[in-house]
């Protein structure tokens, strides 16, 4: 009798046009998958994990999705594709329409834009009770005329499908906005104006599976992170004292959402704000992604839980119900970065026993912090931000895309 032939590994294209999500790669090859990368020919000499990785090919600088797409085809021609993954926001919609195309599992175009378009989260959230702030879409006229004579400003104007803080204008009085949509001519309906409220934001990060928010870490920003982004400074979050009032509110909130964009699973980074105006928390914003600004790193000082690992693992098992998170811990932590004057700067002096971690990254300054009492934390990245914004800091005016 013939042998049976040796069942081939299955094989995962992640595709990434930034430099990151090296641990989901490292991740998904130790659970025997073969790893195929995607990603900008700028990015060639990156740091990649190239022992895990059975095959990289590089995207031009310009390429259009039709093309991206072309090329795939003719790769599964050689290679079986059984998932594909996008590690970036931007990469979502490449990621969706290549499933649509190949036919592979996991989240379609539909699906995507609830978590890449800002109007269709807002919208959908909405729809299923859950707060958000007052919004119009960049359309009809009249309805923005009606919209800003009945919320009062001021307001911020936002792209709909570009990341973090990228993009935002504040807008005080409707004279200001007029001229702005004449700039934008045919491109004004991929805005979104919406109240500004002010407040706390704060971050959740969850991993889920098959709908169900399995972990969920809630932390604060120190500074909004539209401050930081478009006023330069110093950037912080840290874990909100578990068990305490908003630490259950954000959880409860957290759920409700995740269900109502119909993530199945996967990670999210999803937004609130705590307005000060009434003390509710709104909805901001949702991305299918890990958090970025080193967030994965605080998350896995304070739980023990790698978000890229625990995602690489979903992925991995699919609907097939093997995946189960392991114990996570319960400490706390937070995270302090910022753009340095220095090639190198030296953070030596930061030397309390709190510090677990040095960032290692050019022309930046960062540190995560660790500590089992919930008060350690802001008090030290206080006293810290302090000291970057004398020994460190230094202001680039903002980004039309982020670097990294």
């Amino acid at each position: 009798m013939n042998a049976m032939p040796e069942p081939r590994p299955q094989t995962i294209l992640c595709i990434t046009t930034y430099e990151k999500g090296q641990e989901f790669m490292r991740e998904c090859k130790r659970q025997g998958w073969r790893v195929i990368l995607l990603t900008a020919e700028k990015l060639r000499d990156a740091d990649w994990p190239r022992e895990s990785l059975a095959d990289t090919f590089y995207l031009p600088e310009e390429i259009s999705t039709s093309d991206i797409v072309s090329a795939v085809t003719h790769l599964a021609r050689s290679h079986k594709i059984d998932r594909i993954v996008a590690l970036d926001e931007y990469d979502m919609e490449t990621a969706a329409t290549l499933r649509e195309h190949l036919r592979v599992p996991g989240m379609g175009l539909s699906s995507m834009r609830y978590f890449r378009d800002k109007l269709a989260m807002r919208m959908r959230a909405l729809d299923r009770h859950v707060r958000v702030p007052d919004f119009v879409p960049i359309v009809n006229h009249e309805d923005i005329r009606y919209y800003m004579d009945h919320v009062p400003g001021p307001w911020v104007l936002k792209p709909r499908q570009e990341a973090s803080a990228i993009g935002i204008k504040k807008i005080h009085v409707p004279a200001e906005l007029w001229p702005l949509l004449d700039q934008l001519g045919d491109k004004q309906s991929s805005y979104l104006l919406e109240r500004f409220l002010p407040g706390d934001v704060y971050h959740v990060d969850s991993v889920v599976s098959e709908n169900e928010v399995v972990f969920a870490n809630v932390s604060r920003y120190g500074k909004p992170p539209m401050n930081v982004a478009q006023g330069g400074g110093i950037f912080t979050t840290f874990t909100v004292p578990r068990d305490s009032a908003d630490d259950r509110s954000l959880r409860a909130i957290n759920r409700d959402l995740i269900a109502a964009l119909g993530l199945v699973r996967g990670v999210a980074h999803a937004e609130f704000i705590h307005a000060y105006a009434d003390g509710h928390f709104y909805f901001l914003e949702c991305a299918a992604r890990v958090g970025g600004a080193y967030i994965n790193e605080m998350v896995e000082a304070a739980t023990g839980i790698n978000l890229w690992r625990e995602w690489a693992r979903i992925e991995v098992a699919g609907g097939d119900g093997t995946y189960k998170l392991p114990p996570a811990s319960e400490e706390y932590a937070g995270v302090i970065l910022s753009l340095a004057r220095q090639d190198d700067p030296d953070t030596s002096a930061y030397n309390d026993p709190e510090v677990s971690l040095r960032i290692k990254k050019h022309h930046h300054a960062g540190l995560v912090l660790k500590s089992t009492d919930p008060r350690k934390i802001p008090v030290l990245l206080e006293n810290y931000a302090q000291r970057f914004a004398e020994e460190f800091l230094a202001i680039e005016p903002p980004k039309d895309k982020p670097t990294a």
